[in-house]
């Protein structure tokens, strides 16, 4: 399953670029990859987020560092209408490579970057404080900017409340050839997750047999196709538990779960909690912002 290459042709000549993205096209933009590190705000809008093995569920103040070459995607969700919008960082990798930057007074962001070949997720009560900075970082002059950015690097760098997305690591061979099966799932989940969807059918969408489907899905992703169907109609759910106040029993089955007693233990196997539980830990957060 291969990813895009997606040029950043903006930077030239400077270090880095920050920009405010509310053209819809990017968060249909597929799987892709950049040499450049990423650091993206979500300012409105929801959806899920795919970093390497990694899938979520993403919404307002949402604050997600991309190491260089990790492949992603923000895709907006199409239900509500509401268009997502974001500040994002692209930060070339000489920006972390000259001589300076190796100087004991950068060490802390070095720590950061080297953890960002995982993907980084920083914790709301993190991000929050960081929003009104990211978008003072947009109106900077260059020079400015560029001691911002610094600064924000490290604040970020030791802030309480961070994840890596990736935690058993992603690797990945970039290569253009076959770059629109991890696309190709993704798209077909997205429009399929509440029926009963079988090996032989995800097969048949990028013209593999069942079995050598599987065995390249997991070898790619770290995990079974199943496993990340499970994980994605648990993200639906979070969603419909944050933003609705529709029972645990109808959520499941709008999440395409087929049985309560299999949707609870999913549910507890990615969240660590139960979602009755997850429901009142976001509403404690976002009441206490």
């Amino acid at each position: 399953m291969k990813a895009h290459y997606k040029p950043i042709h903006s930077l030239e000549p400077t270090l880095f670029e920050a920009v405010i993205q509310e053209d819809s096209k990017a968060f249909k933009y597929p799987w892709h990859y950049h040499p450049e590190y990423e650091l993206t705000f979500i300012l409105t809008g929801y959806g899920i987020r795919y970093v390497g093995n990694s899938m979520e569920h993403f919404h307002q103040n949402d604050l997600v560092l991309v190491g260089s070459n990790l492949p992603h995607c923000w895709i907006n969700s199409e239900e509500g209408g509401e268009t997502s919008t974001a500040i994002v960082i692209y930060m070339r990798k000489e920006f972390f490579e000259n001589v300076w930057m190796q100087a004991f007074e950068f060490e802390s962001i070095r720590n950061l970057i080297e953890l960002s070949k995982k993907g980084v997720r920083f914790d709301n009560a993190v991000a929050l404080k960081f929003r009104k900075k990211l978008l003072q970082l947009i109106k900077l002059p260059p020079f400015e900017k560029l001691i911002f950015l610094l600064q924000i690097l490290q604040e970020l760098s030791v802030a309480a409340g961070s994840q890596a997305l990736c935690e058993q690591g992603f690797t990945y061979e970039l290569s253009s050839t076959n770059n629109m099966r991890i696309n190709t799932v993704y798209q077909y989940l997205q429009n399929n997750f509440h029926k009963k969807i079988s090996l032989e059918d995800i097969a048949r969408e990028v013209n593999m047999s069942e079995e050598y489907f599987s065995r390249y899905f997991s070898k790619i992703m770290k995990k079974s196709f199943f496993e990340f169907l499970n994980e994605y109609k648990i993200n639906r759910a979070c969603r419909l538990l944050i933003e609705t106040d529709k029972s645990i029993n109808e959520i499941c089955y709008k999440s395409g779960f087929e049985s309560i007693p299999f949707f609870y233990r999913q549910f507890k196997k990615f969240k660590h909690c139960q979602p009755k539980a997850y429901r009142l830990n976001y509403n404690k957060a976002a009441k206490h912002h």
